[in-house]
């Protein structure tokens, strides 16, 4: 099953993009990896139900995702993480649909491939397999070999790009799902999730809105230049 696992964000000041997430998501404290410094960042990964949303800044000059920031003009989805099947990160796979990969890291627990937005048409993908099902290597050891019990997560993601029709083409390729009929849709985690291409004049394609379904009241707030809907859990029980 090929699911949205992971959503990230590149701002300007990690700081204070991470605090109003803490609040708005009602998480934990974040996790601070301090292998992303090998990229030239700086991070925050905050758990967001059974998902994660991923604030990075740059701690360096000549860092892709500072180069992102002047082309978005701004704060901006940066980057999607998929978790699903190993066969999705197989480099033969890969190359013969003529994408080509920026970083693979290989770990007991975790395949991890980020493709070239260039080959994509979207924004940067990263294609992720972890083994056992649930964990997620990139927030920290209490999500390392194993899933904590959890609940809610990601249901719909926007991104907007030039020519929606063909970056769901390209995406339905790379993650081996359907169109919608008639739509530039994905459907994801057996349903749950929906990735949505929509069109826009835009330099740089970029996730433009969020909804997640968590515990509490409804909620929404524009952070770190997307739009997020916090959708009760509840309701979809």
């Amino acid at each position: 099953m090929t699911r949205l696992r992971q959503l990230v964000l590149a701002a300007h000041e990690r700081a204070p993009v991470e605090q109003a997430l803490r609040v708005l998501l009602a998480a934990p404290a974040a996790h601070h990896d301090p292998g992303v410094g090998s990229f030239g960042l700086t991070n925050a990964v905050l758990a967001a139900g059974c998902d994660f949303v991923e604030v990075v800044a740059p701690s360096t000059t000549g860092t892709a995702a500072g180069r992102w920031l002047t082309r978005n003009g701004g704060d901006g989805g940066y980057m999607l993480m998929v978790d699903g099947p190993r066969a999705l990160t197989a480099s033969d796979r890969l190359a013969a649909l003529a994408v080509r990969e920026v970083h693979r890291g290989q770990h007991p627990d975790i395949v991890d491939v980020h493709l070239h937005p260039r080959d994509t048409g979207g924004v940067l993908l990263a294609l992720d397999a972890v083994d056992p099902p649930g964990s997620w290597r990139w927030a920290g050891p209490a999500w390392t070999g194993h899933g904590p019990r959890c609940a809610g997560g990601l249901r719909a993601v926007t991104v907007t790009v030039l020519d929606p029709a063909e970056v769901v083409r390209r995406w339905a390729a790379l993650l081996d799902v359907p169109v919608v009929d008639g739509e530039c849709r994905l459907r994801l985690d057996d349903g749950r999730q929906d990735l949505s291409f929509v069109a826009g004049a835009v330099d740089v394609a970029a996730v433009t809105a969020v909804r997640l379904a968590l515990p509490g009241a409804p909620r929404s707030a524009d952070l770190g230049g997307v739009r997020f809907e916090v959708v009760p859990l509840e309701e979809e029980t």
